[in-house]
């Protein structure tokens, strides 16, 4: 187990990373940042039809009991015509969308990898169908099926958040087919259930979901992922998730939310972390405190989950072949809240990958 503390803002790779600030696309930028709507978002659509995505949205069919359903993502060749050139697939939080890995993406595409980035069903731009099996099995299955059809038989894989919980059950199982994990700040480190958080319910989940808007989403955020922080490189991708909550759909979004929430606390992968021996680089924000359920619990118990720092270490010392790089002062968002410092950790961590 190797522990690499990533300092203070390190810069410049020896591959020339530009630090790539993208323009809001269209959809968002005409949203006033006057005081009058600093506490409202726009309306998007259920699978944000009025938000452009920074690359194509290309679409996945595939077959269910009720009918066809489609999954969204991003194909982003490297920026150099490569011949097979490795790949990169980023998997998206749950309160995110696969918009939010723009600056990741275009630094891993100017290095030579080509990526794909899907929203996955339930969210986004992907289709939100009411009788789904909202699973991580099924949601990786997915997954595996999309990068089949594209003819990638093996990738790095790098999840955030749910994402990163979604990747390990991937991981556990098509292992042959992943050259490298990298997790960031990944939910499914702790039992919440065996630490006391009560199951919520579908119908209260769900209930939830349909009060949220703009200021509760922001209020957790600051709470949760950023400890009491906030700017305007967080505001914009809040306001992407406010914006599916704002049209005459929010509750197809608010049902397909509840029902992945309620996936997450079902199906934890604490227990099979030794199962899971390939390279795998652990990046942890310590100022993280997510933790799904705090709400319910006591203030004394609140306080003890989501303690990020011990859970990644404890973490990596289960993990078989595992790496731990810590962000002193960062959140639950390293790639958005400091994006120089988690490219040069990338990119480290990518290394030993790209030079075999």
């Amino acid at each position: 187990m190797i522990d690499r503390f990533i300092p203070m803002p390190m810069l410049c790779l020896a591959t020339g990373i530009v630090a790539a600030v993208a323009a809001m696309p269209l959809a968002a930028a005409t949203q006033s940042d006057s005081a009058d709507n600093a506490e409202t978002a726009p309306a998007l659509g259920a699978n944000l039809e009025h938000y452009d995505y920074p690359w194509p949205v290309e679409r996945f069919e595939m077959d269910s009991p009720n009918g066809t359903v489609e999954m969204a993502y991003m194909d982003i060749a490297p920026d150099d015509e490569i011949t097979n050139p490795p790949v990169a697939a980023l998997l998206h939080g749950k309160n995110f969308c696969g918009a939010y890995w723009e600056d990741t993406a275009k630094a891993l595409a100017a290095n030579g990898y080509r990526v794909i980035v899907p929203d996955q069903v339930g969210f986004c731009k992907s289709d939100k169908p009411a009788a789904y099996s909202y699973t991580f099995h099924h949601l990786a299955e997915n997954t595996r099926a999309l990068l089949g059809s594209l003819d990638i038989d093996h990738f790095t894989l790098i999840g955030h958040s749910m994402g990163g919980m979604l990747a390990m059950r991937y991981a556990l199982m098509y292992p042959d087919t992943l050259d490298q994990l990298v997790l960031v700040d990944p939910l499914g480190l702790e039992d919440w259930k065996a630490k006391g958080v009560p199951y919520r319910g579908m119908n209260a989940w769900y209930a939830r979901e349909m009060k949220k808007d703009y200021a509760s989403i922001k209020a957790y955020q600051i709470k949760s992922y950023f400890d009491g922080a906030w700017n305007d490189d967080y505001d914009r991708w809040a306001k992407l998730l406010a914006g599916m909550y704002e049209g005459d759909d929010k509750a197809e979004v608010a049902w397909s939310q509840a029902a992945t929430y309620d996936m997450i606390y079902t199906q934890p992968v604490i227990y099979e972390l030794e199962a899971i021996d390939m390279p795998t680089t652990l990046m942890i924000g310590t100022r993280d405190k997510t933790a799904p359920g705090k709400d319910l619990v006591s203030p004394e118990l609140a306080a003890e989950l989501g303690n990020y720092p011990k859970l990644g270490r404890d973490a990596v010392a289960r993990l078989p072949n595992a790496e731990l790089v810590t962000f002193e002062g960062i959140g639950h968002l390293p790639p958005i809240e400091a994006p120089e410092r988690f490219k040069t950790a990338l990119f480290q961590a990518l290394e030993p990958a790209g030079s075999e």
